[in-house]
């Protein structure tokens, strides 16, 4: 029989420290992880039936990890300063090509007023007859400007689109779940949702 003492290795307290340490970390992590997918299946089940069932847990359970670091916040919000940024400067655009529809129109208007005026004391018979002239070009002028108002709103829509698109892929290329580049209206509508999730959580408390 041997009487050699039985090795029992020790561990320095601050080991035990660090290794405390990790575990309540890991298990803070957690709870935050349970706490958002909590509440982001609650805001899952407010939708319409047809989103809700395009949600499964994997993916709820996935932006919720991602939304850990509090990156994804930081994110979005800056996709939605630049989207509106971009909105404001469109209807910006779009807003001073009416008016100067409207200046211009206003101001064909004062001069045919004067032209039948003059033409009614000059030339009375003629009169019908300018009527009629000034009646057609200011039919053709709003046709002009009504074809070249719907060609500025296309243009915004495809911008817009656009911005769309390099969203879903900055969003994509950062790991956010459910982001992808795509053009069909549900998807889109579901990154919608996404999106306004993920500000929702932005501005709510953790527990501690």
């Amino acid at each position: 029989m041997s009487n050699t003492a039985e090795y029992v290795p020790t561990v320095g307290e601050g080991v035990l420290q660090a290794v405390r340490g990790e575990l309540a970390k890991k298990e803070q992590v957690q709870k935050k992880h349970y706490f958002m997918l909590n509440e982001l299946q609650k805001m899952a089940r407010e939708l319409p039936m047809q989103y809700q069932q395009r949600m499964p847990y994997d993916l709820l359970s996935s932006l919720a990890n991602a939304l850990l670091d509090g990156t994804v916040y930081e994110i979005v919000r800056s996709l939605k300063e630049v989207q509106q940024l971009e909105e404001r400067n469109l209807f910006q655009q779009r807003m001073n090509i009416v008016n100067e529809h409207k200046a211009i129109k206003k101001d064909l208007q004062r001069k045919q007023k004067e032209a039948l005026q003059h033409c009614q004391m000059a030339k009375p018979h003629q009169l019908p007859y300018l009527q009629v002239q000034q009646e057609r070009d200011f039919q053709t002028m709003e046709k002009k400007y009504e074809d070249e108002l719907k060609r500025k709103d296309m243009k915004i829509i495809l911008e817009l689109d656009q911005k769309v698109m390099d969203q879903q892929v900055t969003l994509e290329k950062s790991g956010v779940p459910g982001f992808f580049v795509t053009n069909k209206p549900t998807e889109i509508k579901l990154q919608m949702h996404l999106l306004e999730f993920i500000n929702r959580m932005s501005v709510m408390s953790m527990p501690l």
